[in-house]
């Protein structure tokens, strides 16, 4: 004879699988998401397919991010060269203050005093791993390893596209391949067999690419080279620098600059400047592009996609025959403004765009806020989480920021010491010369930055007004002119 089950038991029963169910669902939610961060050296803003500016090129994977995610189109580094950026991505902070403000052989941040995210995802419990470039002191053996990395595979400096030197965990070695697909290669095998499955984790994926020398993989060598490298919006190719400041001509004369003589105007370079430079850039994209689409592949594969913060930038612009540069460090658009992507479709709706300002001193509050942890005094940027959505009122967000830069060995090329203040529609540039001008553009009427308007009586006011809001400026965010002081501590 069957036992017979009363009602009672299987009310209790029923009840025992609701609140099971429950508890599951409320751990689900509760998950602390994973964090993978990749950033692409040098990368220009516009250098996506969305952006239509290269019509021969197809990034689907950076595109996939933009339509499942959300695009920022007002995204800007605090300085504008490769180890400072890196660092306030790090840190949270300018690189006056975290003292990695010039491309330097001997320094670090100031760890102890700007700790990482990393460090304090850490400490939280995540397993943590940073795999690519690193671009600051050049240390060797285990001194080479960042603070706060379960686990470290870097190289010193700009490392080398072609079998390259590396550093695993402190051990060093020649690696064979092309440098994109080694750090695509370690990336994919610690997601899959050496992190550990039962903690969040957090994972950097830094590529050498697309810095010059501009190599490609040899399966996307000359795959443009019957295309046609489109002249840049605006026609700031055509740029003659009537009105600006004499050490941009100067700058113009590049590798040449000694030959230089004064002049009010100097003649556009013929276009394309500099061959197939910049279509070399745009070969190496493939291959960075190739890896994120591997990487996303694996996140699908170990059940993780959704619960990564998938977020993908560069450290800085880069000038591609715009004004007839090419590098970044000084204030221009195209050098300070640089791409990011970020999916998480827990937090973010597809196809979102955001207008507002954001900086690179943001990426480490945001991480922090979107693990549940709070964001330290001693950083200086804001989390981003709050500008997810559109519907919400951004009225409190900032609507100018503080651009530096530092003089350095790369001088007159590179530029002179400057700050800027950036608005939503003006730009001030400050470059400490008693003997040369200044800049102001109005970039919502000329966003080529092509007509200097310092010395336009209508726009006095206007120019006033821009230097007393980067006085608050300073201010706010402790500015501290001494290059060196960090240095100093380091040598």
């Amino acid at each position: 004879m069957k036992p017979v089950i009363s009602f009672k038991t299987m009310l209790s029963v029923l009840f025992f699988i609701i609140v099971v169910s429950g508890c599951k669902k409320a751990e689900t939610e509760k998950k602390q998401p994973n964090f993978l961060f990749i950033l692409v050296d040098d990368q220009p803003f516009d250098a996506l397919e969305s952006s239509g500016r290269y019509p021969f090129l197809k990034t689907p994977n950076m595109q996939r991010l933009e339509d499942e995610g959300v695009k920022f189109d007002n995204y800007y580094v605090t300085q504008s060269i490769c180890s400072p950026s890196r660092a306030s991505f790090l840190t949270g902070t300018y690189p006056h203050i975290h003292g990695v403000n010039q491309n330097n052989r001997h320094v670090d941040p100031d760890w102890e005093t700007n700790k990482p995210y990393s460090l304090i995802l850490q400490k939280a419990g995540y397993e943590t791993a940073h795999i690519g470039k690193i671009h600051m002191a050049h240390y060797e053996g285990e001194r080479h390893i960042r603070p706060g990395f379960d686990y470290w595979y870097s190289f010193v400096g700009q490392g080398e596209y072609f079998d390259p030197m590396v550093n695993d965990n402190g051990r060093e070695y020649q690696e064979k391949g092309y440098m994109t697909d080694i750090l695509t290669d370690k990336a994919i095998a610690w997601l899959k067999e050496k992190r550990d499955p039962n903690k969040p984790f957090s994972l950097n994926l830094w590529h050498k690419a697309v810095h010059e020398n501009h190599s490609p993989a040899p399966r996307h060598e000359d795959i443009y080279a019957n295309d046609s490298l489109p002249a840049p919006p605006y026609d700031t190719h055509l740029e003659n620098f009537k009105g600006k400041p004499e050490w941009q001509r100067i700058k113009a004369w590049d590798s040449k600059w000694k030959s230089y003589e004064h002049s009010d105007t100097i003649a556009p370079k013929p276009w394309p400047i500099k061959g197939d430079k910049f279509k070399k850039l745009l070969e190496c994209l493939v291959a960075v592009d190739e890896s994120l689409g591997q990487v996303l592949k694996t996140l699908e594969d170990i059940g993780e996609l959704d619960n990564t913060v998938v977020i993908y930038s560069s450290d800085n612009g880069y000038f591609m025959g715009e004004h007839g540069y090419w590098d970044k460090r000084i204030a221009y658009e195209n050098s300070m403004k640089i791409p990011m992507l970020i999916r998480y479709p827990k937090a973010i709706q597809p196809g979102t765009k955001i207008n507002d300002i954001a900086l690179n001193i943001d990426l480490a509050p945001t991480i922090l806020d979107l693990a549940g942890l709070n964001t330290p005094d001693y950083m200086q940027g804001a989390s981003m989480t709050r500008l997810f959505d559109n519907n919400q009122n951004h009225e409190d967000w900032r609507t100018s920021f503080m651009f530096e830069y530092y003089i350095d060995d790369a001088y007159p090329y590179a530029g002179p010491n400057m700050l800027a203040i950036r608005t939503k529609r003006f730009k001030l540039i400050d470059a400490f010369l008693e003997d040369d001008i200044d800049e102001l553009y109005d970039i919502e009427n000329d966003p080529g930055e092509m007509i200097n308007l310092i010395n336009h009586p209508e726009y006095q006011e206007i120019e006033d007004g821009l230097r007393a809001e980067l006085e608050e400026l300073k201010i706010k965010y402790k500015y501290n002119p001494d290059r060196d002081w960090w240095l100093r501590t380091q040598v």
